[in-house]
């Protein structure tokens, strides 16, 4: 791909974020980490109270690139075929033989919004979670490849959790990010009353096809990133666990840290946010920016953390203020 290809293309990745902006009010951080997920090549988990467009929010970014989607609303009673798919018996027009054939699911798609993930049981949890990491169902004894490129994104609701089946910590590590969306501001609220109590009517254009997401997502890997700026990484994840733990908080708090797929998160999402600032290398401010959603379902917290009312954010917090920096990347 050559340079005036690449310019194009990020062009046209430019106008993703306007043309979600036509329907979604505001929340332009989670717009930009739904991208860096996507050209990461990762998967999402978004929570965030009813009512603040989550579902829409994942419907209008599918409606800007050019690919199929699909969603499937998570219910108690949901089963691990609804999502991957089964088989069904046919019988042959000409010969009269009968013969199974596979009916894929609704997982063979694009991007696949799970909502309200934590409202089905682990069995069809897994179902969806195994799908994910292998890129592949497996029914019958045969492998099914999903299409290129395959991008879950998963909602949850924090506040009713009756009835919910939360996901477990091996599980939630599956997700490239976990993105909080949060109330918007006074001013985004009242824009959004006036846009959907009148006649406003938006009609997103789409802007890439799944051969540029593709693209995307291998150019996002040629982004450069310095050794100092992987040690960083490496520092940043090793502090996070209570082995040989020299930060306070980590002490106090953390009862199990973030594992190695954490640091490959951040590297591939740091360099998916260079790239959307049209850099091809990453820089510290790149790290830091996604390192709240890239590692908070990857610490889990204890007893004392809780009931002092410590979270992972600020916890995260804590450790970006104590891990030292490079020298070499402060400079330049």
């Amino acid at each position: 791909m050559n340079e005036e290809q690449v310019n194009a293309l990020l062009a046209k990745l430019d106008l993703v974020s306007d043309e979600v902006g036509k329907v979604i009010v505001g929340q332009k951080d989670v717009v930009t980490q739904l991208l860096v997920s996507i050209m990461a090549g990762g998967h999402c988990l978004l929570e965030g109270v009813p009512g603040l467009a989550k579902t829409l929010m994942v419907s209008t970014l599918s409606d800007t690139l050019e690919l199929d989607f699909k969603r499937v609303q998570f219910t108690p009673d949901l089963m691990p075929s609804d999502i991957v798919g089964t088989e069904i018996l046919e019988t042959d027009k000409n010969s009269g033989e009968r013969f199974f054939k596979f009916q894929q699911g609704p997982v063979f798609t694009n991007i696949l919004l799970a909502d309200e993930i934590n409202r089905t049981p682990a069995k069809t949890q897994a179902a969806l979670l195994e799908a994910m990491q292998e890129k592949h169902v497996s029914y019958g004894g045969k492998h099914y490849p999903l299409p290129r490129p395959f991008f879950v994104l998963a909602t949850q609701n924090p506040v009713e959790q009756a009835g919910t089946y939360p996901l477990p910590e091996a599980q939630l590590d599956r997700f490239l990010m976990f993105i909080r969306v949060d109330y918007p501001s006074s001013l985004d609220e009242i824009e959004i009353l006036k846009r959907t109590t009148g006649t406003y009517v938006a009609k997103p254009e789409q802007t890439l096809n799944a051969d540029e997401v593709i693209a995307l997502q291998d150019l996002t890997r040629q982004v450069e990133i310095g050794e100092p700026l992987l040690q960083y990484v490496s520092d940043l994840v090793r502090s996070t666990r209570t082995e040989g733990a020299s930060i306070d908080e980590v002490i106090d708090y953390v009862r199990w840290g973030a594992g190695p797929r954490a640091g490959q998160a951040l590297v591939l999402c740091a360099k998916a946010q260079a790239l959307l600032n049209h850099r091809f290398a990453v820089t510290i401010a790149d790290i830091q920016s996604i390192a709240h959603s890239v590692l908070r379902h990857r610490i889990l917290l204890n007893f004392k953390a809780e009931a002092e009312g410590v979270t992972t954010n600020t916890l995260i917090d804590a450790l970006l203020k104590a891990v030292p920096k490079p020298q070499s990347a402060l400079s330049s």
